[in-house]
């Protein structure tokens, strides 16, 4: 069993890894150093206890094994008391303290509600907050090979989760929730089509044959000049049908 710093603590800790890293307890920030932000980050996202000679190894991958260690070692008693409260520690191992919450969590677990067609997505999954929650990119401007994995995941996660919100919103009829929500896919991957047709798809459903129009002309402009491509028959189609009508 991991020795928590301290078994009950309020106000709760989080550890934030969209849009940034912080760490906070309750609404008040904790300061962090660089380094010792990448070792609870590390945690954050793997969500489980961790052997101390991996996480050296994950963290420092490019120093010799005392060296990964040491930098580990320093990591951590950079940490102030605060901080270390967060944390769960054992002699081999490292994780975060129970009842830690961490933002990813709750975003990927909605992500998966919203993708999931044998489970009709809450009230709660459904609007701005949902939005929000799926707009943020994972620690934008680090550069580890493990936060790009893990970013990646979570923007394909997350680009599917809110072309799927749209869906859900636009069959409820809640076309200007639906359109931001498309809006936010389509500012997370300007290229990709699928969000531009999600967005195409809600304006001819309201009835504004126009916007669609201008969404498509701006798409196919900026796919040319970026990749020399051009839309594909599918999404033409939509265009087309809807001019034929």
């Amino acid at each position: 069993m991991l020795e928590i710093a301290q078994e009950s603590y309020d106000p709760p800790f989080a550890v934030t890894v969209l849009g940034q890293f912080r760490l906070l307890r309750g609404v008040d920030v904790v300061r962090v150093p660089r380094a010792s932000q990448r070792l609870l980050a590390f945690l954050a996202l793997h969500d489980r206890i961790v052997e101390r000679a991996a996480l050296a190894g994950a963290l420092w991958p490019e120093a010799s094994e005392p060296r990964a260690y040491s930098s580990l070692r320093a990591a951590l008693s950079r940490l102030q008391s605060t901080a270390r409260m967060a944390l769960g520690a054992s002699q081999l191992e490292l994780g975060l303290a129970q009842g830690v919450i961490v933002d990813i969590h709750g975003a990927r677990a909605l992500a998966r509600r919203l993708l999931d067609p044998a489970v009709p997505p809450g009230p709660g999954d459904l609007g701005s907050s949902a939005v929000v929650a799926l707009s943020a990119d994972l620690l934008p401007d680090w550069y580890d090979d493990w936060v790009l994995v893990e970013a990646e995941d979570w923007r394909q996660l997350r680009l599917h989760a809110l072309e799927a919100l749209t869906d859900h919103l636009a069959a409820a009829g809640r076309w200007g929730e639906a359109a931001g929500a498309a809006r936010a896919a389509v500012r997370g991957e300007p290229l990709r089509e699928t969000s531009h047709a999600a967005l195409i798809r809600v304006y001819l459903a309201e009835g504004n044959v126009s916007e669609a129009v201008r969404e498509f002309t701006s798409y196919r402009a900026l796919l040319h000049d970026e990749l020399g491509l051009e839309p594909t028959p599918r999404l033409r189609g939509l265009i087309q049908n809807a001019r034929n009508t």
